[in-house]
């Protein structure tokens, strides 16, 4: 029993590819891969499970194959074994971009194209042996995916700009009681759009605000509502005019 496992740990640590060691490591990086899934897929991303510890699964198969390829054909001293591994950084920029969501000005996705990113390198450093590095990485990953945004949420360091758009049944000429109702909430007003219908009469205000991400605008919206005959008011990430 004790010479099987001496014989296992030898293969799994081998410079050389082997049956068992590429097993073995296309095993570790799909359990390092899926434990990133999981919290992604928790925060309702459509990279999961499945996603990630195929892109994990992926980035140790092609490190295998660099190893692998001078091992048999080329031979270790006139082979480069990175020349596979390193289109797969490039490569997976690719998969990372298609994680990015671009809708009207407001960017989402970028925390999880930068994971997936991550689990492919973490892929490749399972690929070449460097098991310790690759679970350390993993734990960190994750640390900074639950634990940071946890105290993100509780220092309140999120700010994001936002347009909040306005449709008034008259004349707007003043402002500066929605500037005080909104330096009121915590909001700071960066710049304002408008326009004026006079036959209607009508007043459209597109107000840039710079707010916290915990900000409930809901209740923002019911004070500016009391400002003005408010026929409208809505929340956007980029003026349209």
């Amino acid at each position: 029993m004790i010479e099987a496992l001496q014989h296992f740990y030898e293969a799994v640590n081998s410079v050389e590819v082997t049956t068992t060691s590429a097993v073995f490591k296309l095993c570790v990086s799909l359990l390092l891969g899926s434990c990133v899934g999981m919290e992604r897929k928790r925060k309702g991303q459509i990279a999961g499970i499945r996603t990630f510890a195929l892109i994990s699964m992926g980035a140790t198969l092609a490190m295998l194959l660099s190893i692998y390829v001078p091992q048999e054909y080329l031979g270790l001293k006139n082979g480069d074994p990175g020349r596979i591994a390193a289109q797969v950084i490039t490569g997976i920029g690719f998969l990372g971009a298609g994680a990015i969501i671009q809708m009207k000005g407001s960017v989402r996705g970028l925390t999880t194209a930068a994971g997936i990113w991550m689990v492919a390198t973490i892929g490749m450093a399972v690929g070449v042996g460097m098991y310790l590095v690759s679970v350390v990485a993993t734990g960190l990953m994750l640390v900074i995916l639950v634990l940071l945004e946890q105290l993100e949420h509780r220092i309140h360091v999120g700010w994001e700009t936002r347009i909040v758009r306005i449709r008034i049944g008259a004349i707007v000429k003043d402002i500066e009681a929605y500037r005080h109702c909104l330096s009121e909430q915590n909001i700071t007003l960066t710049n304002v759009f408008v326009e004026y219908d006079f036959e209607t009469p009508c007043t459209r205000l597109n107000l840039v605000v710079l707010a916290k991400n915990t900000t409930d605008f809901v209740k923002v919206f019911g004070l500016l509502r009391q400002l003005n005959p408010t026929q409208g008011i809505s929340l956007a990430n980029q003026v349209t005019i």
